[in-house]
């Protein structure tokens, strides 16, 4: 049974909260990985922005902001598919290019019929992912919920709702995301790996697939740095314990399969 997160301690967290800010711009990226006329990108009056992947195999659809950050609050108001989407990849998402890439992830891995959305949360630095996945405490293709990303020089925080759900903290300059990068959003074919590690593919009878974003905020931390930009305070972090106590379903520091040379702030 989905609950709310107002377990012990966290009842009397304060949600970080985000202003509203000037329309941020994006352009549309088309297909992810080769053109191709079956995906396709639609802003709506709202504004809202949906993303579409319809046709075939290792496809995708996307936007991406006019300008690079190097750190900053960076969210949206984001409505899943419902139904059978394996294999599905709905993303919202910070990464820089050149040279070994870096991302700060949201991520909407699809569902079979029996299974919630996983949200997945990823910091990948030097080559290596440093990922945490969670089941909701709601239903995502009900109603447009809150998904943003607090990235500034001390911290990354994950939030759901302004709820922090997880902290990533700079440990060393080797395993913390220092270039600048840009803002994304994406919808594309994950067959390979997203649904119980590729188990479950994308079936493309129940296409189109859908993503639904509104309501951007993107505002860069400076030195002069907003609240946005202010580490978790401790009624928050209550909240944060919570969420990871009861829908925290992976963490990759528990994985005895990964390589702790790539990551070695799991035995910090």
């Amino acid at each position: 049974m989905l609950q709310k997160p107002l377990g012990r301690g966290a009842s009397k967290a304060r949600p970080i909260r985000s202003d509203r800010v000037a329309r941020p711009r994006f352009r549309s990226i088309g297909s992810i990985s080769r053109p191709s006329s079956s995906s396709s990108v639609s802003w709506l009056s709202s504004p809202e922005l949906v993303l579409f992947l319809v046709g075939a195999r290792k496809t995708g659809s996307g936007f991406k902001s006019l300008k690079a950050y190097r750190s900053g609050y960076f969210g949206a108001s984001i409505k899943l598919q419902s139904g059978y989407t394996a294999g599905v990849n709905t993303a919202f998402y910070n990464e820089a290019h050149r040279g070994k890439h870096d991302e700060v992830d949201i991520e909407f891995l699809g569902r079979t019929w029996k299974e919630p959305y996983t949200l997945q949360t990823n910091v990948y630095v030097r080559g290596s992912g440093r990922e945490a996945r969670f089941h909701l405490w709601f239903d995502p293709t009900k109603h447009f919920h809150r998904y943003a990303i607090l990235w500034n020089p001390k911290e990354i925080i994950f939030l759901v709702d302004d709820i922090p759900i997880r902290r990533y903290e700079k440990k060393s300059i080797t395993t913390f995301p220092t270039r600048p990068m840009w803002v994304y959003g994406s919808i594309w074919d994950a067959s390979d790996w997203a649904t119980d590690d590729g188990k479950y593919k994308t079936d493309y009878t129940y296409q189109p697939f859908v993503s639904q974003y509104k309501n951007f905020r993107l505002a860069g931390c400076s030195s002069s740095a907003t609240p946005h930009c202010r580490p978790v305070s401790a009624s928050p972090y209550h909240a944060m314990r919570w969420v990871q106590r009861n829908h925290m379903v992976y963490n990759y520091c528990w994985d005895s399969s990964r390589d702790r040379s790539l990551t070695p702030e799991c035995r910090m």
